[in-house]
């Protein structure tokens, strides 16, 4: 696939589209740059003694617990977990919220859950029931807390853009999953997560965000976005596994993926803490203060998004 095209397929891909919804949201709860706490992030970051309470929340899609309802549930824990750290934060506690036909219906859902509160050793404290509901709906949230905070809104021009991503998984196919954590130690899983708040507390990076459903390009727009830059992204340095075509992975959703924001003269020491816990990071392109994201393959380049006149989610207005 040619550059051409496949800048249009991620511009129309339905991870980046939906996330286009998110704009007229903020917009009827007039949430923007000028309220106490910043929104467009991973988590609401709220100032709490010497550091911050994090709070975040994940809604899953009735097609996606109705195909595979024990990984729905066991994503409810992970991601938000993932949220979490890609704020430069721990993990306190989770809440869910679950709506079922039934009991039976509930099971494989609440089984995930369970199995990956137990995995990442975070308690469930709570939530809400339904098991009456005619339908098949997962939410699930965390609070955590934070020291020193990864943000989205402090990336700066001239800055690295790192891309961390476990690749010791498979795909779940034939959804759009990059699956790192189910088969992993359970000790491992914690080790890997605290890399960002170790990262962030040795003040290496200020800002970063996890992969979401948006797949890495989208979640860089995001990130870019928020801090109003630009840059580039030069596709061939994408941390990928073999026998999986780019177009493809560039749409997944890995269970650990983040892309930080690195001073030049960091980018050795945050790569190194990837690397030793066997991650897979590299730097993959730069911010500049454009507010044009390009794309690179080789000697071509294509514009993906003019973030100074379309917006993505709309949290930089």
């Amino acid at each position: 696939m040619n550059l051409e095209a496949l800048t249009a397929l991620l511009q129309n891909a339905k991870g980046v589209t939906h996330k286009r919804d998110i704009a007229p949201i903020l917009e009827t709860l007039n949430l923007g740059a000028d309220t106490a706490i910043q929104v467009g992030d991973d988590c609401a970051a709220i100032p709490d003694g010497d550091g911050f309470l994090l709070l975040a929340i994940e809604g899953f899609m009735p097609e996606f617990i109705a195909a595979d309802p024990q990984f729905a549930g066991y994503c409810g824990v992970m991601v938000n977990l993932s949220d979490i750290a890609a704020m430069g934060g721990r993990p306190i506690a989770v809440v869910d919220a679950i709506w079922s036909a039934d009991s039976a219906a509930a099971r494989p859902v609440l089984t995930g859950l369970k199995n990956a509160a137990s995995r990442y050793n975070i308690p469930i404290v709570g939530g809400h029931t339904n098991t009456r509901a005619g339908i098949n709906l997962l939410s699930v949230a965390i609070l955590g807390r934070a020291q020193n905070l990864l943000t989205s809104f402090d990336a700066r021009p001239g800055e690295e853009l790192v891309a961390a991503i476990d690749l010791r998984g498979y795909m779940r196919d034939p959804a759009p999953y990059w699956d790192a954590s189910t088969n992993a130690e359970p000790a491992c899983l914690r080790a890997d997560l605290d890399i960002l708040p170790a990262i962030s507390e040795a003040k290496l990076s200020a800002a970063a965000k996890d992969i979401s459903m948006a797949g890495i390009i989208g979640t860089i727009v995001m990130l870019l976005e928020a801090s109003r830059l630009g840059g580039f992204i030069d596709l061939a340095q994408i941390p990928r596994p073999p026998g999986i075509a780019l177009e493809r992975w560039l749409t997944v959703f890995p269970s650990y993926g983040y892309v930080l924001s690195v001073n030049p003269e960091h980018r050795q020491a945050v790569i190194a803490r990837f690397a030793a816990r066997g991650i897979a990071a590299a730097v993959i392109g730069r911010t500049d203060a454009s507010r044009i994201v390009r794309l690179r393959d080789g000697t071509e380049e294509s514009v993906f998004w003019q973030l100074g006149e379309h917006a993505l989610i709309g949290c930089a207005a």
